[in-house]
């Protein structure tokens, strides 16, 4: 398990569409995943640990942005050739298991994490109405494990891209395991 930080933020780059099939068998593309004040868009997967130790409260923060006009989409771009616990099939066990609220849909093909320059999971890209980038950084200054009373660095920074349309200038990188790509 490689740790990676991804780059901080481009202000302005704009979201990249993408067709992809969720695990509630929808496709989704950015006309249909976004709110009326942004979207976040989240590289996520099911083994890595950076992702399962946030997960209660990527589910939390996803859930109190809808109320602000910001809809989330979780895509899964690793390779599950080398880790099946990645698979689609999986994907949709943990969907279901723990109630995502979002689509969580599979960059079978990994094309959208290049697209959006995705380096490691989880790593989250928050975009205002325009779909302009706002946001990459953290979800909070919790790493593999929880820390009480973490101040909510995503959730915040979203909430005032839904107000103003800007994101904080200060922002902190997200950390994660790096995205398995698969063999050229």
């Amino acid at each position: 398990m490689v740790s990676l930080q991804p780059p901080l933020c481009d202000f302005g780059w704009k979201a990249r569409d993408f067709d992809l099939r969720g695990v509630d068998g929808k496709r989704y593309n950015l006309a249909n995943a976004r709110g009326k004040n942004g979207l976040l868009v989240m590289f996520i997967c099911n083994h890595c640990p950076y992702v399962k130790s946030i997960r209660d409260r990527i589910i939390r923060d996803t859930r109190e942005l809808q109320a602000h006009g910001i809809s989330s989409i979780a895509t899964m771009s690793n390779d599950p050739a080398d880790y099946a616990e990645d698979s689609f099939e999986n994907m949709k066990m943990v969907a279901q298991q723990y109630g995502y609220l979002f689509p969580y849909v599979w960059d079978e093909n990994q094309r959208v994490a290049k697209d959006y320059g995705a380096v490691c999971t989880p790593d989250f890209f928050g975009f205002n109405a325009n779909l302009e980038l706002q946001y990459r950084g953290r979800l909070d200054s919790s790493r593999k494990e929880a820390v009480a009373d973490a101040p909510r660095d995503l959730f915040n920074a979203m909430v005032q891209v839904a107000k103003t349309g800007q994101g904080p200038r200060e922002q902190i990188a997200s950390m994660g395991c790096s995205i398995k790509w698969k063999a050229e």
